[in-house]
């Protein structure tokens, strides 16, 4: 007897929702989820979260790429060193902040492909806004009014961390801090400056982790129940 076809299991993509968090807070999160599914004892997840106030330095990062450092403690901005590629890159309220966990192997895939499934992802949820953005092949997403999100990310055996951020209604003169992705004369720019009304930052966390699901080929769900991360911050400092 010849066994009946089955189609493969689709994959699953938990997404949790961290609200709003300060950057390590966050961070100790993601290395928390980076191991357990690394280990194959979480399932890959999407975190999305709102940070205050940051810089980050990605590996070709350094603070030469800070235009205004004498302004970083008086705007109450951090800088962070971090794993992720790319140069240097802002944070804060009215940005939704997007850091898939994920193990490349599952997908078959690699970094490359990745990649541009977080910059598809992206550039379609500004096209269901009539907002016209393009990715870059080095620097993220752009409108014709500048850098509209920035990825990077940081791959290990095989396992995903950090990921994209979307100016939704950002302040963008904290942009003007910095040279985005190391880029002299770049500006930066958010949905707010292109749309009459605004989503709220839950609609387009909403939207992105669907379309990012959509991406991927795989099936979003919600989380049931906490992931147990106890011990990961004095683990992972």
């Amino acid at each position: 007897m010849v066994a009946a076809f089955r189609p493969p299991p689709p994959r699953s993509l938990l997404l949790r929702d961290l609200g709003r968090l300060p950057y390590a807070d966050a961070l100790d999160i993601q290395l928390a989820v980076r191991d357990g599914v690394r280990d194959g004892v979480h399932p890959d997840t999407l975190l999305i979260v709102e940070h205050d106030p940051v810089l980050t330095l990605g590996q070709r990062g350094d603070r030469s790429g800070i235009l205004a450092p004498q302004l970083l403690e008086r705007c109450g901005i951090d800088v962070v060193q971090t794993s992720r590629g790319g140069n240097v890159t802002y944070h804060g309220p009215g940005q939704v902040v997007a850091y898939p966990i994920l193990s490349l192997k599952r997908f078959r895939t690699d970094l490359r492909w990745y990649v541009e499934r977080l910059e598809g992802a992206v550039i379609a949820l500004l096209h269901d806004h009539g907002i016209d953005a393009y990715r870059d092949a080095q620097h993220g997403v752009y409108t014709e009014r500048g850098k509209i999100a920035s990825v990077g990310v940081h791959v290990s055996r095989w396992v995903t961390m950090h990921g994209v951020a979307l100016n939704v209604a950002t302040d963008v003169e904290h942009w003007r801090l910095i040279e985005p992705c190391g880029q002299p004369g770049a500006v930066a720019t958010s949905m707010a400056e292109h749309l009459a009304v605004v989503p709220s930052l839950y609609d387009v966390r909403e939207t992105f982790a669907r379309l990012l699901a959509f991406e991927l080929g795989a099936e979003l769900v919600r989380e049931a129940v906490p992931l147990d991360l106890r011990g990961a911050e004095s683990k992972n400092r």
